[in-house]
């Protein structure tokens, strides 16, 4: 009883997060100082990315690069597989949702994987470290170009989302630009990053902390509250939770069936079933209105929570039969 608590406690981000949108709903920015911030979440994104490519080891590109059936298969689940899923949610979320938040589950299913937490999740479970790696960067980087163009499918020009091809130009030189200039910097300054990566994860927490903050001010101002009933962000919830144990069934089905490997079948799941927050925000910032933003990123925030439990649990799960097999 006591080990399902620990699990199903928030974490200090999470407690960020929350305390962020309350923040945000009671003293929101506005006029001058909300330019100015908006100034900065964008230096703040850029700054991320940079780091993000810094960290990127070419070894471990090289390493799990031969791998194309498992990577293939990743992809197709996460950007073939969970928009499908997201598509057949519509009719049912129609008259659940409002069509702000029914966007942000599309955007949610459009999103690419997380990178950190699907490669700690792959360790801890004892998977193919290396492949989950490659997987999770190449996934990031193919979000550049895919997510934008899979929500220019899904939902047009709904929710103040910009031209696809236009976001997608955004989002290179927002996300793109300074994940390749870090990574061509790698040589000079991967040794620092490395040294301090602890400490920057917290950069990473407080950007995503920054763009939350003014996404949530500009929705405030334009009534978000008011136009967001509790029954319909309760309904978002069984939404995250639904499709999180639809799609992680699915996956773990397709990778058995297609004869991989148990090491090679561990990151496929937690790959192919996580989406990143930390791309997510950022994304969605370049490719929605103002207004909207806040409804439109609160499913990937309660979806967070929820897959970094259910993923926990499944590692443990994992790294237990694993432990067994080899006794």
């Amino acid at each position: 009883m006591k080990s399902w608590l620990a699990r199903l406690r928030l974490d200090p981000f999470t407690l960020a997060l929350l305390g962020t949108i309350t923040l945000a709903s009671l003293l929101p920015v506005r006029g001058g100082a909300a330019a100015v911030m908006d100034d900065a979440t964008d230096l703040a994104i850029a700054a991320l990315f940079f780091l993000h490519g810094a960290r990127l080891s070419r070894e471990a590109v090289r390493a799990g690069a031969l791998h194309w059936r498992l990577h293939l298969t990743i992809l197709a689940c996460t950007f073939v597989l969970y928009p499908l899923l997201g598509l057949l949610t519509k009719p049912l979320a129609h008259s659940l949702l409002t069509p702000e938040l029914f966007i942000g589950v599309l955007f949610l299913c459009a999103l690419p994987s997380t990178v950190q937490s699907s490669i700690a999740f792959t360790s801890m479970a004892g998977g193919n470290v290396p492949a989950a790696v490659v997987s999770a960067s190449l996934s990031s980087l193919l979000g550049v170009f895919l997510t934008p163009l899979i929500m220019g499918v899904l939902v047009g020009a709904q929710g103040g989302m910009a031209h696809p091809l236009e976001a997608i130009g955004k989002i290179l030189l927002q996300l793109l630009v300074p994940f390749v200039a870090g990574h061509l910097l790698r040589p000079w300054i991967g040794g620092w990053v490395e040294r301090r990566r602890a400490i920057l994860r917290y950069t990473d927490q407080g950007t995503i902390l920054l763009v939350v903050y003014t996404a949530f001010s500009a929705a405030v101002n334009e009534g978000l509250w008011h136009k967001t009933p509790v029954p319909a962000l309760l309904a978002v919830a069984g939404f995250a939770v639904t499709l999180l144990a639809v799609a992680m069934t699915l996956i773990t089905w397709i990778a058995r069936r297609l004869g991989f490997s148990r090491e090679d079948e561990i990151p496929i799941v937690f790959c192919g079933s996580k989406k990143s927050l930390a791309t997510g925000v950022p994304m969605a910032k370049v490719m929605f209105s103002a207004g909207s933003l806040g409804a439109i990123v609160l499913p990937i925030m309660i979806y967070h929570q929820i897959q970094l439990i259910v993923c926990a649990v499944v590692a443990q799960r994992y790294a237990r039969d694993g432990r067994r097999g080899g006794a």
